[in-house]
């Protein structure tokens, strides 16, 4: 099996085993999770020429002139993440998930749908955060239509307004559809490729929104509460950590769950 290790996988798994005995159940934990994401490219990071500065000390090496990421660190920037995200669930909060990036969408999506999460996966619309109460008004604006539509009240209006509303309709849940049910502002964002949703960490932060995101070797971490950082692009990457995540808040929301019995 070693021989089909990459040498930087060699060279990262014979890292780990120098470690001090007495660290060596946590070793074995991180191990686990390293091996998962070596298998899935978690990795690998971008050119060196695109290496933001706040990322550097989570490099490992660089090779052909490709950051490979050191993923004992993401390992232990993980876990702080999905140790908050845990607490996140044990109180019933809400994450909103961001990944707008055509390899996220999906991913995204039916992960926040899995919890029943809002979400944004198109394009995440300024104000979102900082401008909430217009948002909100989207929100009731498209919800109002939705339920017109289901119990048949649009047959007060006449053709031509319906289809005047159906196209506004069709707009308004493209940008907004995830959001529906969405009444305050949220308690946390997960977001895929924090230097692509720029503007959503940048409205977290001024509005004291805690962000955890995945962000690759060209992301500015500095301002995420709760970087992990390793490969944002890859669907298996993105897939693995956003199933980390969905996995934490279920735990968490266990033990909410035998409080209120």
């Amino acid at each position: 099996m070693q021989n089909c290790l990459s040498s930087a996988r060699i060279a990262l798994m014979q890292t780990t085993n120098l470690k001090s005995q007495e660290k060596e159940n946590n070793i074995k934990d991180t191990s686990v999770n390293i091996e998962k994401m070596f298998e899935v490219g978690a990795h690998y990071g971008y050119g060196k020429s695109r290496r933001h500065p706040s990322v550097s000390s989570y490099i490992y090496a660089t090779k052909n002139s490709s950051d490979i990421i050191d993923l004992e660190k993401t390992s232990t920037m993980l876990k702080d993440a999905l140790e908050f995200v845990k607490n996140l669930g044990a109180q019933g909060k809400t994450i909103l998930f961001v990944g707008s990036k055509p390899e996220a969408r999906d991913i995204i999506k039916n992960s926040a749908l899995s919890l029943d999460m809002p979400y944004v996966d198109i394009r995440w619309i300024g104000g979102t955060l900082s401008n909430f109460t217009e948002i909100k008004k989207r929100i009731a604006e498209l919800e109002k239509y939705n339920k017109e539509n289901t119990e048949g009240g649009l047959e007060k209006y006449t053709k031509k307004e319906r289809v005047v509303m159906a196209k506004k309709m069709e707009k308004l849940t493209k940008f907004y559809g995830g959001l529906i049910g969405l009444k305050k502002t949220p308690d946390a964002l997960f977001i895929i490729d924090s230097k692509a949703e720029h503007i959503a960490a940048t409205e977290a932060r001024k509005s004291n929104v805690p962000v955890v995101a995945l962000a690759n070797s060209d992301s500015n971490i500095k301002g995420i509460d709760y970087p992990i950082v390793a490969n944002d692009s890859g669907i298996p990457s993105i897939k693995l950590f956003t199933t980390y995540i969905i996995n934490a808040y279920n735990e968490g929301s266990k033990s909410l769950a035998v409080k209120e019995k």
